[in-house]
């Protein structure tokens, strides 16, 4: 593991550098663009179908409207951050979408067929709203196999030739970026500097998926200190037989030996030779953040490279299973972060992989920009900055240029095969609010509504309730059976109900699709409850026949699921009642279930979690 000493170093070696980039207006963009890109795919507003647009943009604004999209309130590094932008989850029925131990509840889609049952669950404006979104996914899920190869260059030919006038009147700039960006945002040899100009939400972002968290900062950031994850590559050292960072162009006094573009211009961008290039990958990783560590599609050896990797073979449609709606108006925001890395402007998101998604999966994203409460299209401003845009770069690689990617209101951009696990992006902020709707395929194995209802069966078909007099008791007493009992009971409460009642409630007010089955995951919870004091009755009895070391092994596996159960009611109760939760308007703020209240329906069984804890190390203790 690389040490803080090593990293405070490096830090010192990056001094005030930057990664070069390119944008539309640069020589050499679409040449870096099929090089280093090729999975990034884009679709002009106009090329979509007719009436599409109105329709979805008109969903978006009704969704808004109503006070659909709200601001999540997520964990990070044990701290609860609101999210900058505001979002909601619409998708198939019963699905969920997990990011920053946050659960998303889906709002489905409410197609006409009747998937969602026949139930009213929301106003027929709102289901309107949900079916054009649904279109929007059944478009984006047949398109995207179908987009040719050459679709994502021919748009920018006409920018090639506009580039050619625009450095002969610009000349040698040096580089793309302004000496006031480089005097903001460039590392200081100072660690207190270092760590003071780069917020913690870098660290933030690329870890986890379009988070976009606006929480109060801690000092220090950069938290030299921290030990890699497991998900990191230990092999990985930093070679000291150079003074400078592998892979990364020497500068004199901050500037790069000319520009991004000319660097390119007329060349084919060629990759570095794979042992240095993880050089350099390793080393930006543990230098630059070291919480920039989860980053679970990366494999040893290919990561941070350039060359493109040999393209996935996919036939049929796509099946997007879920979209996650995003709105942000930058005027609204008191700050925006400044793009640390390559100086592209202020972000909206951080860099990021796209999370908890199936490997290799698409993902498609509509963007809608406005200027108005109407949701009507706002105008282009002057120069790339003024709208809104992606950047992309190729993931722990200081070598390769990042690419940034102009949006105007309506266009539609893909990452194809692996590009979102080879690569990271960023969202840059315009000057008018935007929407966007980012459809993927969710890896949904255990977070659908069919999967958590088979997994109380799983539990409670160990329980036997007596037809005449409702007594309940265990039909089987063995460790293994305890065991599992016991870790349903808590995925049960903490990645369900009590996620469920700590945002995903929020919802019901718009549409009520999930308060029946979270109805009935109480009632299967109670039962659990039940059968925690059965098995504890169970190990206290001191049958005949009954071996010693079987309820000993009974007891300490109980004593573990209590304690880790107490351990995270408190987190969550802690999480119900924090400064922040506090400053939710009531409609929003997070419920700290169970509730407790003897009058409630929803009152649980009347037993004290730590009461239960003693008995059973009082048991262990007498054994």
């Amino acid at each position: 593991a690389v040490t803080s000493h090593t990293r405070r170093k490096l830090l010192q070696e990056l001094g005030d550098q930057k990664i070069p980039f390119l944008g539309p207006s640069d020589r050499g963009y679409q040449q870096l663009w099929d090089s280093s890109y090729s999975g990034l795919a884009l679709r002009r507003s106009p090329s979509l179908p007719a009436g599409l647009h109105a329709r979805v943009q008109a969903a978006l604004f009704t969704l808004r409207r109503k006070g659909c999209l709200l601001r999540d309130l997520v964990r990070i590094r044990e701290r609860d951050v609101f999210t900058a932008v505001s979002r909601a989850l619409l998708g198939e029925p019963g699905h969920t979408y997990r990011y920053l131990d946050t659960r998303l509840f889906a709002i489905p889609w409410h197609r006409e067929d009747g998937e969602v049952k026949g139930r009213r669950c929301c106003d027929p404006e709102f289901r309107a709203a949900c079916q054009a979104l649904c279109e929007l996914n059944g478009f984006f899920c047949s398109d995207v196999p179908l987009l040719k190869e050459g679709d994502r260059l021919t748009q920018w030919a006409k920018g090639e030739a506009e580039a050619e006038a625009k450095r002969g009147e610009e000349g040698d700039t040096g580089s793309k970026h302004s000496e006031e960006s480089r005097n903001s945002e460039g590392v200081d040899s100072e660690e207190g500097d270092a760590e003071s100009k780069h917020s913690e939400e870098w660290d933030i972002e690329s870890k986890h998926s379009e988070e976009g968290c606006s929480g109060s900062k801690q000092e220090g950031g950069w938290d030299t200190d921290s030990k890699p994850s497991s998900e990191e590559d230990e092999s990985c050292q930093v070679q000291k037989s150079e003074p400078g960072i592998a892979g990364l162009p020497q500068r004199s006094e901050g500037k790069l030996p000319g520009s991004a573009p000319s660097a390119l211009a007329g060349t084919e961008v060629k990759p570095a030779a794979p042992r240095a290039r993880e050089k350099a990958v390793a080393q930006l990783k543990h230098s630059l953040s070291d919480h920039h560590l989860e980053d679970r599609e990366e494999q040893a050896g290919g990561q941070g490279c350039s060359q493109p990797s040999p393209r996935q073979v996919r036939t049929g449609p796509v099946e997007f299973n879920v979209t996650l709606l995003n709105y942000m108006d930058p005027a609204a925001m008191s700050q925006l972060k400044e793009e640390p890395y390559y100086g592209m402007g202020k972000m909206a998101v951080g860099w990021h992989h796209d999370e908890n998604l199936i490997s290799h999966s698409p993902v498609a994203v509509y963007s809608h920009s406005c200027h108005n409460d109407k949701g009507e299209s706002g105008e282009g401003g002057s120069g790339e900055k003024a709208c809104w845009r992606i950047g992309l770069k190729v993931a722990w690689d200081i070598r390769t240029p990042g690419l940034t990617l102009p949006l105007e209101s309506g266009d539609c951009y893909y990452m194809r095969d692996d590009l979102n696990s080879t690569h990271q992006h960023c969202v840059l902020a315009g000057e008018s609010a935007r929407f966007s709707s980012t459809h993927r395929v969710a890896e949904c194995s255990t977070g659908t509504l069919t999967y958590i209802q088979s997994r109380c069966q799983e539990a409670l078909s160990n329980l036997h309730t007596d037809p005449e007099t409702g007594s309940h008791s265990l039909l089987a007493l063995l460790p293994t059976t305890l065991r599992h009992c016991e870790e349903i009971h808590n995925e049960v409460e903490f990645e369900w109900l009590r996620q469920y009642w700590f945002q995903g409630q929020r919802f019901a007010r718009f549409c009520s699709w999930w308060t029946g089955p979270m109805e009935q995951l109480e009632k299967d919870w109670k039962l659990m409850e039940t059968m925690t004091l059965l098995f504890l009755d169970a190990v206290e009895e001191e049958e005949e026949g009954h071996e010693v070391e079987g309820r000993r092994d009974m007891a300490d596996i109980l004593l573990s699921a209590l304690i880790d159960r107490q351990q995270q009611r408190q987190t969550w109760r802690d999480r119900c009642h924090s400064s922040l939760a506090r400053t939710l308007p009531p409609e929003e703020a997070p419920v700290d279930w169970p509730f407790w209240g003897a009058d409630d329906p929803h009152m649980p069984l009347p037993f004290d979690l730590a009461d239960i804890i003693n008995r059973v190390e009082s048991l262990l203790w007498r054994m």
